[in-house]
């Protein structure tokens, strides 16, 4: 898993306490702010850092938003239930919560837009977002396998490809129901949801 605070750099040594409340200033901006009018110098100040210092970090707005929005999904953690179904109940609901946080929606609704328009940032958002919690399913999959619960994988590039399969498929359902269509992520509605797609991991991807 990589590490939740950005790539460092040569020279001075970074510091975690700055980076820390740098990335929380930024989410608590994004809500008080929002998207449009919130600028590195009021970050700066809320953090209570020197500009230059949040500048040797991040080189402009969207990667700061990317980088404060991925520090809340490294909290998900895949629980041991004792079962796959029961595994990923607990890790959509915990992704529902995370969601319904005012920065996580403020945060990630921003940075989906602007990227639809600058490709560099839908590849940080790639690498600091999607890539870091695909670790979510990768361990899903090897603990079921371990249950006798999956069959092994036939061959390692198409498991990556149901990796990435199944991570687009348990975000992009538990994003557009919490934040599109508005509807709850509950219980009942997680089971329903984990029913539907242990369906189609019953049968093993293709080579």
């Amino acid at each position: 898993m990589s590490s939740r605070s950005p790539a460092s750099r040569t020279g001075r040594p970074r510091s975690a306490a700055a980076d820390a409340a740098i990335l929380a200033a930024t989410r608590e901006a994004l809500v008080e702010l929002g998207w449009s009018r919130l600028t590195l110098g009021d970050v700066a100040l809320r953090a209570g850092v020197a500009k230059t210092t949040l500048y040797r970090r991040w080189p402009g707005k969207n990667e700061l938003v990317v980088d404060a929005v991925a520090e809340l999904f490294d909290e998900l953690e895949l629980p041991d239930r004792g079962s796959l179904a029961a595994d990923i109940e607990g890790v959509v609901l915990q992704f529902a919560e995370i969601l319904a946080r005012p920065e996580a929606r403020s945060g990630l609704m921003a940075v989906v837009a602007e990227s639809t328009l600058d490709a560099s940032l839908r590849e940080r958002i790639r690498t600091s977002v999607v890539e870091r919690q695909k670790r979510l399913v990768r361990e899903g999959r090897s603990r079921a396998q371990r249950r006798g619960e999956l069959p092994p994988d036939p061959d390692p590039r198409a498991a990556e490809r149901s990796v990435d399969l199944i991570f687009d498929v348990v975000a992009g359902a538990v994003v557009h129901r919490g934040l599109v269509s508005a509807g709850p992520v509950d219980g009942p509605w997680a089971r329903d949801f984990t029913a539907l797609l242990l369906a189609g991991l019953a049968t093993p991807p293709s080579p």
